[in-house]
């Protein structure tokens, strides 16, 4: 492990990032799941005015405290600490002993740091993408409404005790999340407004007043609306020659901005469209650029359909997050560098139910060592915003202590997430390769995925003849290779299946070979599959389609 983490001193790593970041060397302790043992807990709900001398006599008992580091906490009235003992057993100890315990009035919650970090990982939220459906079960189906407000009004808009925000969703019935807590230090926060058209308007004119009258109170002129919107929707809202701009203006009596596509970047996709105007005239710009953005948005669902057999079993919207910011594949469509391709996956194969995305997969990912440094980024900047955008857990394996350096031209990175996830992850770690040079010209990135299927289902990928691999191959454009020697592999154990080529050929195979695995009743699994096994629901079976991004109209 240290080996591994001076390899990389230069990018000033702390020590909870290459906790998050690596992978503990194959030497660590082992609990009997075969996990790393960790030995912090994470305290939240301590009172502001208490110090480690007040809550030390609490954690005596369970064992030695090596460290206490005080961290970001999610309410702003109370602490959260990570305490590190010696051993897994100390820490496992003071969460049964501490957890929901009265100290000084308050309520505390104690759990283990890896729980929290699993559980993080679990939602798989995505803050930046702007993403229609983002939000979870049940709003799959809605275009939110994304503004842009200064931080300095977010105070006014919450209100004291939540009071003027829990107004304005009473009153409107649309649901109204700030962002308040993300980009921390930033000049402006993101709000998500979801719920119908109507709605939305309502509450985002509610929030128009409120900074209107915080303006007036402070002296800071007239306010103007920001809305956030999805890169690839921007030209429909522009129209050919500006003609669609132009007619909402010229209705509404507002001028309208959009901002410049040098803005984006990976991890944001969105531009903002400033409208100017008094707040009846913005708010009716607003209800008409709503209006528009939803029917672009509904027009490429519909357009997409026909390809949706691509990728089974993969979450509708999971494709609009990483789309139009520069990954193009040249060797199989005829794209070049710099194409955009569709931001929106369409509804999944028939049969496939609500949440059936939602199980947890486990990939991994094989990158060049010299990669490394780009994919973890300055401070770890890079990996942890892949980790926060995509929403899945990407550790990344040390270098081997008993192997000469020169021989270990890989790394293994474990990705864990839901399909959603995985698809950002592989997405944003693929595009790193391409923007750092690790391809020349228009050539294609091309990785090893590996993924761990029922031994005893093997045979149903190879075939009769080896049929369906070659078919997968055909249909994917990706190399599929698998173990020689299967046959005396214990039904309950899982066998090791490589699947090499450029992003959508490996993120095709990987999602047919997982819904073929789903699609049939395996034998006794293994304990991982087991874990998942309720919310796995098997997906129909798609005819073969060449394996390339599939193309949106982009009408005006």
């Amino acid at each position: 492990m240290a080996a591994n983490l001076d390899q990389f001193a230069d990018l000033e790593l702390s020590k909870e990032d290459r906790e998050q970041i690596f992978d503990p060397p194959l030497d660590a302790p082992k609990t009997q799941n075969g996990a790393s043992t960790i030995a912090k807990i994470v305290i939240s709900g301590i009172p502001q005015h208490a110090k480690f001398d007040d809550i030390e006599p609490l954690l005596k008992p369970y064992g030695k405290v090596e460290h206490c580091d005080a961290v970001t906490s999610k309410d702003p009235t109370t602490q959260t600490v990570h305490i590190t003992f010696e051993n897994h057993d100390q820490a496992q100890r003071a969460v049964s002993g501490l957890n929901g315990i009265d100290f000084e009035g308050s309520k505390l919650l104690v759990e283990l740091f890896e729980t929290k970090v699993a559980r993080r990982s679990a939602r798989a939220r995505s803050q930046y993408a702007g993403m229609p459906g983002g939000g979870g079960p049940g709003r799959q189906t809605d275009f939110p409404l994304r503004l842009l407000v200064a931080s300095e009004m977010v105070g006014a808009i919450i209100g004291r005790q939540g009071s003027t925000i829990r107004q304005i969703t009473q009153n409107s019935r649309a649901r109204v999340d700030v962002h308040r807590k993300d980009n921390v230090g930033s000049l402006e926060k993101a709000i998500t407004i979801y719920g119908n058209p109507e709605n939305c308007t309502s509450a985002c004119k509610r929030i128009l007043e409120v900074m209107q009258q915080e303006a007036n109170n402070t002296n800071k002129g007239e306010i103007c609306l920001k809305i956030l919107a999805h890169n690839n929707l921007i030209g429909r809202i522009i129209g050919k020659s500006g003609n669609t701009i132009k007619r909402i203006m010229q209705d509404t009596d507002t001028k309208i901005t959009v901002s410049s596509i040098n803005d984006i970047n990976s991890f944001n996709l969105e531009r903002i469209i400033t409208v100017k105007g008094s707040i009846d005239n913005m708010s009716r710009g607003e209800s008409q650029i709503s209006a528009k953005l939803r029917q672009s948005y509904e027009n490429d669902l519909q357009a997409l359909a026909p390809q949706s057999i691509m990728f089974p079993g993969l979450h509708p919207m999971a494709m609009m997050s990483t789309a139009g910011n520069g990954m193009g594949f040249a060797g199989r469509s005829g794209m070049y560098p710099g194409s955009s391709y569709p931001m929106y996956q369409p509804p999944t194969a028939p049969g496939v139910p609500p949440g059936s995305s939602d199980v947890q997969e486990t990939t991994y990912l094989y990158i060049p060592n010299n990669a490394v440094g780009a994919i973890i980024g300055t401070k770890g900047s890079h990996i942890r915003n892949i980790i926060r955008f995509s929403g899945a857990s990407v550790k990344i394996a040390p270098l081997e202590a008993d192997k000469p350096l020169e021989q270990q031209t890989e790394r293994k990175v474990t990705i864990v997430g839901t399909p959603e996830a995985q698809w950002k992850a592989q997405y944003l770690i693929f595009e790193k390769m391409r923007e750092e040079g690790f391809v020349s010209g228009t050539d294609d990135v091309r990785l090893t995925v590996e993924i761990l299927v029922p031994s005893a289902q093997v045979g149903r990928i190879i075939g009769k003849g080896g049929q369906n691999v070659r078919e997968l191959q055909r249909v994917t454009g990706s190399i599929i290779k698998l173990p020689e020697h299967t046959a005396a592999t214990p039904v309950d154990e899982e066998t090791t299946v490589h699947i090499i080529g450029p992003f959508f050929s490996v993120q095709s195979a990987q999602r047919r070979i997982r819904t073929m695995m789903l699609a049939t009743n395996p034998p006794p699994a293994t304990n991982r599959q087991k874990s998942s096994k309720g919310k796995e629901t098997p997906t129909s079976s798609a005819p073969a389609t060449p394996a390339a991004p599939p193309s949106s109209s982009t009408n005006a």
